[in-house]
């Protein structure tokens, strides 16, 4: 679990409900139609822009802003150079034998016990990776547009809130619920993209490039062992995958 995501969204709403309740009753912040325009509105704005498999696959791809297991480059590093050894020692056929968790250096790997040319290799390896950015990218970019189109809903609201205020001017009673749309729609809306949307669509694309960078370096790990190269040479090659102060110990960022 991603302890950033859920300590930062939480205690950013746990704030926000303190703000309320020191101001008075957490009900008056509670409003039924500010709650169908900002929410429900919102949420369908975004459906006609997406279609029906975009959009609701981005709940899935919204789980991995909270609960994501990616492997460090360092340790990817090191199985690579394990690899690199054993088919130095015993072929390509010797990679049958190595116990591999990620599944896209399984699939590297088996194209090479299978055989297939290094620009094969190569070609379906990148297409992979292109792909798998692809569909992370639509995630990040449905959230996006959630927190673009929130505040949008809530000036709606807002507008929606004065229109009915102004018409009711003669009956003080109904100017208090029609200024409660005015503003909590505004509130809404500004509280569903800043506090959720936005933060979601960053740590998304935060993940899908943390993901991009690793299977950047197992394609070049692939293809360095494709190539016959040296273990050492490999290491040395994909260290440039890592800060500064992590390829030698004593070196600045």
């Amino acid at each position: 679990m991603d302890l950033a995501t859920v300590i930062g969204i939480l205690g950013a709403i746990g704030f926000v409900v303190m703000a309320m309740v020191s101001g008075g009753e957490v009900n008056m912040f509670l409003n039924v139609p500010s709650i169908l325009i900002v929410f429900g509105g919102s949420l369908f704005v975004v459906l006609s822009q997406f279609t029906l498999g975009q959009f609701f696959g981005a709940g899935k791809i919204a789980g991995k802003a909270f609960m994501f297991k990616i492997d460090t480059p360092e340790d990817l590093i090191e199985r690579v150079v394990e690899m690199a050894d054993a088919a130095r020692k015993g072929g390509f056929l010797a990679l049958e034998e190595q116990e591999i968790d990620n599944p896209f250096m399984q699939k590297g790997v088996d194209m090479l016990v299978d055989g297939h040319d290094i620009e094969v290799v190569r070609e379906t390896l990148a297409k992979d990776i292109a792909m798998t950015s692809e569909r992370h990218d639509f995630g990040a970019t449905i959230f996006k547009s959630l927190g673009d189109i929130a505040p949008a809903m809530g000036m709606i609201g807002t507008l929606i809130g004065l229109v009915a205020m102004l018409s009711n001017m003669d009956d003080p009673k109904a100017i208090g619920p029609a200024m409660a749309v005015a503003l909590l729609t505004t509130l809404y809306g500004a509280f569903l993209a800043n506090v959720i949307c936005i933060p979601i669509a960053v740590k998304l694309g935060n993940r899908a490039q943390e993901e991009r960078l690793n299977q950047k370096l197992i394609l070049d790990g692939i293809i360095g062992i494709a190539d016959g190269q040296n273990p050492r040479v490999i290491e040395g090659m994909l260290k440039n995958y890592l800060a500064a102060s992590k390829r030698n110990p004593g070196d600045d960022e």
